[in-house]
């Protein structure tokens, strides 16, 4: 089986974290938080960090093994099918809906003419062939990717400091903590998703015990570094657009590349960070994808090529039929209502589970 470092599991677990958060995040905290709900993003994705290490933990006493196959051991069979086939379903529908943000995003942007179909079936031609291509591959991938989405980042933030206004943020915790605190929870989901991912991914991680403790530290880091870079595109919009007109913009940053200038010469440079975007999404897709045949294997004994091409058939059923305004309130939806529910009671509850029940090896 193959097997992915400790420093790939954190270039990967970051790149999926980050994945697309970046352009809704800005408006989700600002509705919910208002002019301090950029201090909400960091807190929300740290809430995540537990859930990780539970899962590891889980890893450390049945190694190989990814996390349905432990919760037929722990909870025993039917159970542990049961959860698997919710498993599935709500991966395979997140990772249709985001195939949808694809076409989404390009065709309200820069290409409004284009066929959405061309976005589709082109970023799910690009996610299959990553996924036929093996872990290590799409680890290798994200190696690649990731450092050029944190400096796409990193320059769209710079480059926008001179457009900052001047008191958008005071005053400063006007209205306490309470926002701060609801803003967190619509954040949380985001850490969530990547929790799915590392349960499936467990047989693919190295298991020495010092590869172990390694992954530990690796997955603070992926968190931390994802939360950070969240937490300074949320900030420069606050600043630049204020709290009204950052919840209006969904694609804040886009907006954002759109005032950016360089010299007076160069403009427009949200053409380019949306080539550097689509590979976070890529990546994010695929840990779906990825996940979604990974749960077929392990509950229903099926893989092979027409599997894929079924979970691909359906991601773009999925796909075709959210657009615009209905795919944002969708995704919304599934974040606070299945993928939070569901994965923090599943790893809660596993963990619970095995440090109650005396299994050998625990």
């Amino acid at each position: 089986m193959e097997k992915i470092s400790t420093h790939q599991f954190m270039t990967l677990g970051a790149a999926v974290l980050v994945g697309t958060t970046f352009l809704p995040i800005p408006s989700i905290v600002a509705a919910a938080g208002g002019r301090d709900g950029w201090m909400s993003v960091l807190p929300g994705f740290a809430a995540g960090i537990p859930f990780g290490l539970m899962v590891l933990s889980l890893m450390e006493r049945y190694p190989e093994k990814n996390l349905l196959h432990i919760s037929e051991t722990i909870l025993g069979k039917w159970i542990g099918k049961l959860i698997g086939i919710i498993y599935i379903l709500i991966s395979g529908y997140f990772g249709g809906l985001l195939l949808g943000q694809v076409g989404d995003v390009f065709q309200s942007s820069i290409m409004p003419l284009t066929p959405i179909s061309a976005f589709l079936l082109g970023g799910l031609f690009l996610v299959c062939y990553l996924v036929l291509s093996g872990i290590e591959v799409f680890a290798r991938f994200s190696e690649v990717v990731f450092p050029l989405v944190v400096i796409a980042l990193l320059l769209n933030v710079s480059l926008a400091v001179p457009r900052i206004e001047q008191g958008e943020l005071l005053p400063i915790l006007s209205e306490g903590l309470k926002p701060i605190f609801f803003a967190g929870i619509k954040v949380i989901p985001y850490s969530m998703n990547y929790i799915l991912f590392i349960a499936g991914i467990l047989p693919f991680l190295p298991t020495s015990k010092q590869e172990l403790s390694q992954l530990k530290a690796k997955l603070w880091r992926a968190v931390f570094l994802a939360g950070i870079l969240d937490t300074l595109v949320a900030l420069i919009e606050l600043l630049v657009f204020g709290p009204t007109e950052t919840v209006r913009l969904v694609y804040g940053l886009l907006a954002l590349g759109k005032m950016v200038e360089i010299s007076r010469t160069v403009s427009g440079v949200e053409s380019l960070f949306l080539v550097v975007w689509l590979g976070a999404l890529i990546i994010k897709i695929g840990s779906c994808f990825y996940v979604s045949i990974w749960g077929v294997e392990t509950v229903f004994g099926i893989k092979g090529l027409k599997l894929n091409m079924a979970v691909g058939i359906i991601f773009l059923g999925i796909a075709y039929t959210f657009k615009g305004p209905a795919l944002i309130q969708e995704i919304a939806f599934y974040n606070i209502y299945l993928s939070l529910p569901f994965t923090s009671v599943w790893i809660a509850a596993l963990w619970a589970a095995a440090r109650w029940k005396k299994e050998p090896g625990v």
